[in-house]
């Protein structure tokens, strides 16, 4: 009887505590409880912006409204979406983030394969030149780099983020080939060998061996370069919108940066007069926090839209890349 209780007490510990093979059911629970403390953190913000650029000048002002709207204002985003010029910038924001992502990922993955899996001189002189480029501070490169794009006249163009971005020297492009070395180095070296034995040139063996293995840190690399060109405004300005010429291109991120200028400009063609006229004498048309909101969503809209699309692949790909060398 005695050694029944102490194997029901045994079953009943390792069910709650768990072992070292599996997790208990208090182990679980101070799991989960942790994962949504921390998913809450993250998360938070971002609900709170998707319901108040759905609230009404109203419900803005109404203490009472927290979480659920009276009414749904789609009248928001309409505003916004004209403010900010949506469906022309959206190409321009396009072509100064996914082509110079794209662009990084080729350049920043041929730089690691071969920093990788050639040895020659100058290799450990050439680290060190990449290492530099993610030490030195760009304020202390940004004038020589600003008088080098107006001598190559391409100030005030696309070029001014494709071009860098096509040579390895995009936005911390530095990150993203020591990412491709360390990841093409965990691949075994043998199947470079074997396809070396029946023939295969080295850019075969590239395009046939390194490329499937080197998914993940493509797919690494074009997720986080376009986020960060997307949300780059301080380059942007400098070598496109504000070289004091006459420049069309411009990005969501800075439509938004200027959106208070945009939306009185908005009025005055909506309205005619003044800003201030125009806001007082159209009621709920004045700038709030709803319609800022809502330009802040369709600002985040398509990276949250890429990310959920690529989400699977990239959590796949990640899982491919823990690779053990030889």
């Amino acid at each position: 009887m005695a050694k029944s209780i102490e194997a029901r007490k045994a079953i009943l510990r390792k069910r709650i505590l768990g072992t070292y093979e599996q997790m208990g059911l208090l182990p679980k629970l101070f799991l989960y409880v942790m994962l949504i403390a921390i998913g809450f953190v993250y998360v938070f913000p971002l609900l709170s912006m998707l319901v108040m650029s759905f609230e009404t000048l109203e419900d803005l002002l109404d203490s009472s409204v927290k979480w659920i709207p009276n009414t749904l204002c789609w009248d928001n985003y309409k505003k916004a979406f004209e403010v900010m010029e949506f469906t022309e910038h959206i190409q321009d924001t396009l072509l100064l983030t996914a082509v110079p992502a794209l662009f990084q990922t080729i350049s920043c993955g041929l730089a690691g394969y071969g920093l990788a899996r050639f040895n020659f001189k100058g290799k450990n002189i050439l680290m060190l030149l990449v290492l530099l480029t993610f030490i030195v501070p760009f304020p202390l490169i940004m004038l020589p780099t600003y008088m080098m794009y107006s001598d190559y006249g391409i100030l005030g163009s696309a070029w001014t983020m494709l071009l860098p971005a096509l040579f390895g020297q995009g936005l911390r492009s530095a990150i993203f080939i020591l990412i491709f070395k360390a990841m093409f180095e965990q691949t075994p070296r043998s199947l470079d060998e074997a396809a070396r034995v029946d023939g295969a040139s080295e850019k075969r063996v590239f395009f046939t061996i390194g490329i499937p293995l080197g998914v993940s840190g493509m797919l690494t690399t074009f997720l986080f370069s376009f986020v960060w060109y997307w949300n780059e405004t301080y380059t942007t300005s400098l070598y496109i919108t504000n070289t004091g010429r006459n420049v069309n291109l411009s990005t969501l991120m800075m439509e938004l940066d200027r959106f208070e200028a945009s939306y009185s400009a908005y009025l005055q063609n909506q309205y005619g007069g003044t800003a201030v006229g125009a806001a007082a004498a159209s009621s709920g048309n004045a700038l709030n926090e709803a319609v800022t909101m809502a330009g802040v969503m369709i600002t985040i809209l398509v990276p949250l839209l890429i990310y959920f699309c690529l989400q699977r692949y990239f959590v796949q790909a990640i899982d491919r890349s823990g690779i053990t060398g030889e």
